[in-house]
């Protein structure tokens, strides 16, 4: 890998203070299960580096004041293993145990996942962001069978990476973010994903000089669940991710919200689904209606129609769980 300064600071102002006002010249490092394998592809090839290990105050989860508030160097097993998280949120549990490994459930933080870099082959074997050769999208005209299927209209195609955002959108979670002058700003999971359009935007709506530093869910007492398709176990990413959340009062839904993941350059909030669900019981047939609802809108590649499908599958399975 290319070499770089090393910062290891112990406050977050610090920690900002060392960031550029531009991106690609400094990258943060949380537990690195994303960045050291970018490092050594040459994916990214920062002049510093700036390691958030030493802050103790991004760290831990706290349930005392109605919302769960969990710290973005936060690991995922830690998540997985809070009794608060677990009884109000088993979709972020599901989400999180996903991941398989124990080594990256050891070390992977909440804030690393939702900041991780698109895997998408061409970005990662140095085509760029976009995919692009010459002008021409390769993976519109390559393979592209792990590509999106919705919010393709653009030169984005690749899927986002993160395992939790689906599930923290539909729980309607909030994000904070920190930058200089230690200003913070709270951003909705539904705004903090974004899709660029060059080469020289980021994937979500963090600033160069920002670090996420928790994670805010509303605990509203929704019934919740996440569904995963996946090839195998293992450390493969899921085809396709079903998150959803709902009221349930006097046998109807309400409130209901369905979001995808890994079929689009951003977690995919399916409106037509979760309309679907409203006002209904949850049954077979109601799971069958939103499940086919939430596939409308989706525009698959020469390689991933199989993915409409899957989107089917995961949505009903993820509504059925919920109430089981």
């Amino acid at each position: 890998m290319k070499s770089f300064e090393y910062a290891a600071p112990r406050t977050l102002k610090e920690a900002i203070a060392l960031l550029f006002d531009s991106w690609g010249r400094t990258e943060v490092l949380a537990g690195g299960t994303d960045l050291v394998t970018s490092l050594k592809q040459r994916v990214t090839q920062p002049t510093r580096v700036v390691s958030l290990r030493n802050i103790k105050d991004l760290k831990g989860i706290d349930s005392s004041k109605g919302a769960v508030r969990i710290g973005a160097m936060t690991t995922l097993g830690e998540l997985i293993a809070n009794k608060s998280v677990r009884e109000k949120f088993p979709s972020l549990v599901a989400a999180a145990e996903g991941v398989g490994s124990p080594q990256l459930l050891s070390v992977g933080t909440v804030g690393g996942d939702l900041c991780q870099r698109p895997r998408c082959w061409y970005y990662r074997n140095g085509f760029g962001l976009l995919g692009q050769q010459d002008g021409a999208s390769l993976a519109r005209e390559g393979d592209n069978r792990y590509h999106a299927i919705f919010g393709n209209d653009g030169p984005a195609l690749f899927v986002s990476a993160s395992s939790l955002g689906p599930a923290l959108m539909a729980l309607e979670a909030e994000i904070t973010v920190a930058g200089p002058g230690a200003k913070t700003r709270v951003i909705p999971a539904a705004e903090f994903f974004r899709t660029p359009k060059t080469e020289t935007e980021r994937e979500t709506a963090l600033k160069p000089n920002e670090i996420v530093t928790e994670i805010a869910i509303p605990a509203k007492g929704l019934r919740n669940a996440t569904y995963e398709v996946r090839h195998r176990h293992g450390l493969d990413w899921p085809y396709v991710t079903a998150s959803v959340a709902f009221q349930l009062k006097g046998g109807a839904v309400s409130d209901a919200r369905i979001v995808l993941g890994h079929v689009a350059p951003t977690p995919w909030l399916a409106g037509a689904a979760g309309g679907a669900l409203n006002s209904t019981a949850v049954s077979e047939t109601s799971a069958t209606k939103c499940a086919e609802a939430a596939t409308q809108g989706a525009k698959p590649l020469g390689g991933n129609a199989y993915k409409v499908q899957m989107v089917k599958a995961a949505v009903k399975r993820a509504v059925l769980a919920a109430v089981a």
